[in-house]
């Protein structure tokens, strides 16, 4: 790797327990994990959980990374990942995600219903997904990954995850066409 990693002297900084380098990273990465493990678990408590026990496991383990292996970001999303199977793992129930309410404050009462609305059937759409497909579009569409990236990430190639966003799509198209939310029929 040509590049050196941005978070690289943040993580040695952490790996010699700076407490000021913590904070930067804690600040720097929970909105993502917090956002990651929220859309896999649909619970915002154990949400936090997990991004506890992503810092705490960096915290422990910051000096056995190493760079050039992969990406940090890449790392901790993994961490993050496979926390979440394990918890859903747990679950014997239907999964439901929670993504955080957008709605202008400012917007009249039904315009805030109807925006309320469209995002519990967005939500109950995601979740009715396989856990796979929500994986992929979670990592590529909220978290903003590269293909490359996320594919790395879920040990995939790229035309793999290629194809589980277009099954994906298709399928949350599917369902919200079902609900009346979907104006594309294709």
């Amino acid at each position: 790797m040509s590049e050196r990693d941005p978070d690289a002297e943040l993580l040695e900084q952490v790996g010699r327990h700076d407490a000021a380098a913590v904070r930067t990273l804690v600040a720097r990465k929970l909105p993502r994990l917090l956002a990651l493990a929220m859309r896999m678990l649909g619970d915002r408590m154990e949400a936090e959980d997990v991004a506890q026990e992503v810092f705490v496991r960096i915290w422990k383990h910051a000096t056995r990374w190493r760079e050039g292996e992969a990406k940090f970001d890449t790392w901790i999303h993994r961490v993050a990942l496979n926390l979440c199977y394990d918890r859903l793992r747990g679950r014997r129930e239907e999964v439901r995600d929670e993504l955080p309410d957008e709605i202008d404050p400012a917007a009249l009462p039904d315009v805030r219903l109807e925006a309320r609305a469209r995002d519990e059937r967005v939500r109950e759409a995601l979740a009715a997904l396989p856990v796979r497909q929500r994986e992929a579009l979670v990592l590529c569409y909220y978290q903003e990954m590269s293909n490359i990236d996320a594919a790395a990430l879920m040990g995939i190639t790229v035309d793999a995850l290629e194809s589980l966003l277009a099954r994906a799509r298709r399928n949350l198209r599917a369902q919200l066409a079902g609900s009346g939310l979907s104006k594309d029929k294709s």
